[in-house]
């Protein structure tokens, strides 16, 4: 249907630099890939956009949106180079959804990027990485799209493609009065659960009749009494795309017919059996509802020869091909779509363009996928979600046919044309600089095999050649430079994969194929390649591949010494074993005739998971046994008495399942018991458990009627209380786990049982709890929590608990219900103080930031002439004056940052960061810290109570830093403006004081990286500051939450000896990862060769928070005595991520 119009851009990997996984090199970010051999684009996902991804290419593969969207042009809409200019009127949304359309059709790229657009709504990056239900964005994004283009041409874009009315009647059996309510809607919604199809759910939903009688009579206004009645939805009118069978398909027996065959195997049915499915389906036969108007159905089929197929007697009927694909829907599931190209708009996929095919596009990826997959794929639980229509009876131009360009506005194709031309000339340059890569060759006469490994004979530098290759070469072609490079080497020549395992090196497989290129041999960049004749290494013949791993294996044995064997005294010693070898091996290896063999793989000997291996599993081997390199096995002689096995451990038998629950007793009710061991099992309904736990705590029979059992987690915190009716299973309850019998009834199916608590530094056990409606308003229930607290006035809202227990966003939507909020049972609430900011305004915490340097003093070059302490009669020394610096910041503060909390602020989303600094220096604290203009403050946001981020232009409005909601800012002094291009990097430097271990006071130093993260580069840029040879300084970052310093090499400890070449690390990246605002420490070797950059004051620090550690340690090993076993029944449910409602900002445009 649509064709060749479709193109995609490259799903780049991520840069994020604390990603998990194989460590990928730069080069293979450099440039986005070109589409596939489908042609057709996918779209990149940002994180958690699938929904949003989705919906856009629905939209992009619907010519009448797409088309009237450009018919839209820049006199109109604007322009996105205006946005900026306050007087422009710019309609973001519409311009960016035309963009992002052009790339898919015209931009050779794999897959386009929603970044651009996403912005346009405004959302976040945290926005950006929720997942949300897509039906929410399509109602949501339309209406963003009908504020958009207010006073344009396409102000009823929407209305004229997907509007219509449903038209509710209601007629009085008695007088025959129909009572009718017309309704708007944009899309429908059918029930699908136990129905057929979907065109079942639609026949049940908007064509068959509801009758009121019995019990459910209908009031009649005329007649003024109880009465029966039918009621029935009718579509007044059609929609252009969106279109679901209405009443004239029902009069339309080609449209029964059809619906009826393609639910039909083959989509063919006897023409006996079509006509009762006929009757089943309307509820008449043939005969009586169209034999007048169209005559016998047999005839009816043959006079349809073009959609209908009859058998040569004319006993059976089947649907024409091509019928039965035009009469497919568009599918949408929340992930996928499955669109179709026809025949004569089709792109060219593996050289045909005859016949129609159907496509899979999931995101980034796009694939053909056959109609047998598609069923499959959407059925049972898999089945689409929302479904788009468009009507058949639309055509597309001759011109449109096979023409991306159609209709596009003459600005986007000169855009589209230029990028398609750079990304040509670029991955030409790309293509020439990036298809070599490293090969690592051991020579197999500078090896010999030693301890069950390979080995080199003399140094790793002799025994090791690196090479570099073309990947796009075959393996003959490797094979043949190898040997121009081994001029001595005679004899056969055999080239094998070989790996570095913890016992050596061990090779895998053999590459023999000579005409398969190095990429599809997939040989990987730093690969090891074996070089040897393929027999034997050093006279020793060599077993190859994975089923032979060698495996390092730690074997605790008693001393082979009399004395000391009958001491018993264990020794531990690495052994080196095959994979595929018989654990009985071990006997052979240790000389040893017999005995018992026990194994462990948690590589500890303390550890509570020893196995005995049974006599006749000694013929099993090390990998079937689950041994893998560090696995730790115990020989224990055959008569000995006693056990070799270290006091903690215990014999696993897999019987000792735990078949009970500890209930205690928490009514405050004096009783002869405190708890009790209950026995039960999964299926154990929670009443029984509570009845009998009521029985033997000698409680009063009148609890079975107000208490109820609630979960104990392992810092002894009470849960939320577990339904009467449940099945432990369903509750979620583990045997083994423990139970409190509380006074109070559980909250019933329409209650929620919530946790609240006042400020946003919650400690675990503070909170209170309170039972509610799930249809109570957010309003409401802060009422009723603040009536509970004794807090007076209504300056208070409510943020969610998420899950690491931190305040998450306000909630902002105080008349809607817990329910429509998502908030569930056990949750916890928390009261904040402050009334919520209007909308399009952020409320800001505003901070003054002093840096502190890592000896432990602050600095004095841009300090404010006095501190509020200072103001209330001064402070003693420095620590006492950072502490005064905290009174009044919400949280906990590091000591090593000085931050003074000035107070909130109300500010514009549009307003620039100078009104920011403005509206900051209007606070009273500023005037006592005679805080100077705002060109002269510095702006950070807060970040776990310390400077994170720098916001570097003052012009620049607060929503294009995406702030968020909870952002905090500090302000620092400065002495002088400053001006930091975006390449600039902000640096507090120290020069470290020769023979003594602190540094002078820290000095600002701003390092251009427009030539790159270089090591080099930075130790240029302090040698310059400092005016000091580069050679004779020594620098380090600090690392003030380890109090640590990390030094940062010269280019002489950088050179890797094989390679002979420098390797150009970014300091951006591990373990760096150098940043604005980083501390780092300097060393004037004229007069400093001391190899320590610490100072006392981290000494200090270190020994901290090792006493810190040990205390958490012993916290956790109380806690583990008592829930030891409960914690071994199963891991504790993964808390739920706090919810977020969907949104997309929109200007005014009227």
């Amino acid at each position: 249907m649509f064709g060749d119009l479709f193109e995609e851009d490259y799903s780049s990997v991520s840069n994020n630099q604390y990603g998990k996984g194989k460590k990928l090199k730069t080069k293979a970010l450099a440039l986005p890939a070109p589409r596939e051999f489908t042609n057709l684009s996918g779209i990149r996902n940002q994180g958690g956009t699938c929904y949003l991804n989705s919906l856009l290419q629905t939209l992009h593969f619907t010519p009448e949106f797409r088309e009237a969207l450009f018919s839209l042009g820049p006199e109109e809409l604007g322009s996105l180079e205006d946005k900026d200019k306050p007087e422009a009127k710019v309609r973001v949304i519409p311009l960016q959804l035309q963009r992002l359309f052009a790339q898919l059709l015209l931009l050779d790229q794999e897959a386009a990027s929603t970044a651009d657009l996403t912005c346009s709504f405004g959302w976040t990056d945290d926005e950006e990485m929720r997942q949300h239900d897509v039906q929410e964005l399509n109602r949501i994004l339309f209406s963003a799209l009908e504020t958009s283009l207010v006073g344009t041409s396409g102000h009823d874009l929407i209305r004229r493609l997907y509007h219509g009315t449903i038209v509710n009647q209601i007629v009085c059996k008695e007088c025959g009065n129909t009572s009718e309510k017309q309704e708007d809607f944009l899309d429908l919604t059918v029930a699908v659960k136990n129905v057929l199809g979907l065109e079942d759910a639609l026949w049940n939903m908007y064509v068959e009749e509801e009758v009121f009688d019995c019990d459910n009579l209908y009031h009649c206004g005329t007649c003024d009494r109880l009465v029966q009645a039918t009621k029935e939805e009718k579509r007044k009118q059609d929609m252009n795309l969106k279109a679901l069978q209405n009443e004239e398909d029902i009069d339309d027996p080609l449209m029964i017919l059809k619906a009826i065959l393609l639910q039909e195997e083959n989509n063919l049915i006897p023409v006996d059996l079509l006509g009762q499915k006929l009757l089943k389906k309307i509820g008449i036969s043939w005969n009586k509802k169209y034999r007048k108007l169209h005559g016998p159905l047999r005839k009816f089929l043959q006079l349809h020869s073009q959609i209908f197929l009859l058998s040569s007697d004319g006993s059976s009927v089947s649907l024409l091909k091509d019928q039965s694909l035009q009469a497919e829907p568009n599918f949408q599931s929340h992930e996928q779509q499955i669109f179709q190209t026809l025949a004569a708009e089709s792109p060219e996929l593996n050289g045909s363009t005859a016949c129609p095919h159907w496509f899979d596009i999931n995101d980034s990826e796009v694939q053909p996928i056959k109609e047998k997959d598609i069923e499959q794929q959407f059925q049972g639980k898999e089945s689409a979600y929302m479904l788009f229509y468009r009507k058949s009876q639309l055509q597309r131009p001759p011109e449109a046919l096979a023409n991306p360009r159609y209709r596009i506005p003459g600005h986007l194709l000169k855009e589209m044309d230029a990028a398609n031309i750079e990304l040509q000339m670029k991955r030409a340059e790309w293509d020439s600089a990036n298809n070599n890569f490293e090969l690592h060759l051991h020579l197999g006469p500078h090896y010999h095999f030693f301890n069950g490994a390979l080995h080199p004979v003399t140094s790793q530098t002799e025994s090791v050649w690196d090479l570099t290759f073309d990947k796009r070469k075959t393996l003959g072609d490797l094979r043949q430079s190898i040997f121009q490079l081994l001029e001595f080497w005679e004899g056969d020549m055999v080239l094998s994969v070989a790996k570095h395992v913890p016992a050596g090196l061990h090779i895998y497989h053999t590459l023999d194929e000579d005409a398969l290129t190095l990429r599809e041999a997939e040989l990987a960049d730093g690969e090891d390649i074996f070089v040897w004749n393929g027999v034997e290494v050093g006279g020793v013949k060599i077993q190859t591949g994975i089923d032979c791993e060698p495996l390092l294996l730690n074997v605790l044995h008693l001393e082979s010494s009399g004395q000391a064997q009958k001491s018993g005294q264990l020794v531990e010693s690495p052994h080196v074993f095959p994979a595929n070898a018989e654990v009985g091996t071990v006997f052979t290896a240790l000389a040893i005739p017999e005995g018992i063999i026990l194994i462990n793989s948690a590589e500890s000997a303390g550890e509570k998971n020893w196995t005995t291996i049974a006599q006749e599993d000694m013929k099993k081997t090390f990998r079937e046994q689950g041994l893998r390199n560090g696995s730790l096995v115990l020989v224990q002689p055959p008569d000995s008495e006693n056990s070799l096995l270290p006091k903690q451990g215990k014999w696993i038998t897999g019987m000792n399942e735990i078949s009970w629950l500890q209930v205690k007793n928490l009514c405050q009710i004096e009783s002869g018991e405190k708890d009790v061991k209950i026995s039960a099992t999964v299926n154990t309904v929670v009443f029984d458990i509570r009845i009998k736990a009521i029985k033997e705590l000698n409680l009063m029979k009148e609890l079975a009627e107000n208490s109820c059992l609630r979960p104990i987690d392992r810092n002894g915190k009470l849960l939320c209380p577990v339904p009467d009716s449940s099945t432990l299973k369903e509750a979620e309850v583990k045997m083994g786990s423990s139970l409190g019998l509380c006074l109070g009834k559980a909250p019933t199916s329409s209650q929620l049982f919530l946790f609240f608590a006042l400020g946003t530094d919650v400690q675990t056990g503070t909170e209170m709890e309170i039972i509610v409606e799930e249809t109570l308003s957010l309003r409401d229930c802060l009422k009723i929590m603040l009536e509970k607290s004794g807090l007076p006035g209504d300056a208070w809202h409510l943020r969610k608990m998420d899950w690491c227990y931190e305040a998450g966003e306000p909630l902002c939507e105080e008349d809607a219900t817990l329910q429509e909020l998502m908030i569930c049972s056990g949750d916890t609430l928390v009261i904040v103080e402050g009334k919520l900011p209007r909308p399009g305004f952020l409320k800001v915490p505003i901070w003054w930031y002093q840096p502190w340097s890592p000896s432990g003093h602050r600095e004095s070059r841009d300090q404010p002439s006095r501190t509020p302490s200072q103001g209330g009669g001064g402070a003693a020394n420095a620590q006492d004056t950072q502490l005064c610096l905290f009174e009044g910041a919400p949280g906990h503060v590091p000591a090593e940052v000085s931050l003074l909390y000035l107070g909130d602020i109300e500010i514009s989303e549009d307003a620039a960061l100078a009104d920011l600094k403005s509206q900051a220096r209007a606070l009273p604290p500023c005037s006592e810290l005679a805080a100077p203009a705002p060109a002269l403050l510095r702006a950070w946001t807060v970040e776990s109570r310390r400077p994170g981020r720098l916001l570097r232009t003052d012009r620049l409005q607060l929503k294009e830093y995406k702030l968020g909601r909870r952002a905090e800012i500090c302000l620092e002094p400065l002495q002088k403006e400053e001006n930091l291009g975006p390449q600039d990097v902000l640096l507090r430097t120290q020069m470290r004081i020769p023979g003594e271990r602190a540094y002078a006071p820290a000095v600002d130093l701003v390092w251009d990286t427009a030539r790159g993260w270089t090591a080099g580069s930075l130790r240029q840029r302090v040698a310059d500051f400092y005016s000091l040879p580069v050679e004779k300084i020594e620098i380090a970052k600090y690392f003030p939450d380890r109090f640590e310093w990390l030094p940062i090499p010269s280019w002489n400890q950088q050179i890797n000896k094989r390679k002979k070449k420098k390797k150009q690390d970014s300091l951006q990246g591990a373990p760096h990862y150098m940043k604005d605002g980083d501390t780092v420490g300097i060393k004037n070797l004229l007069v400093d060769d001391d190899d320590d950059f610490s100072t006392v004051r981290d000494d200090a620090g270190k020994e901290k928070q090792k006493q810190l550690l040990r205390g958490k340690k012993s916290s956790r090993e109380a806690l583990g005595i008592q829930s030891s076993d409960v914690s071994s029944a199963g891991s504790p449910a993964r808390p739920r991520k706090s919810e977020a409602s969907l949104s997309i900002h929109v200007g005014s445009f009227r």
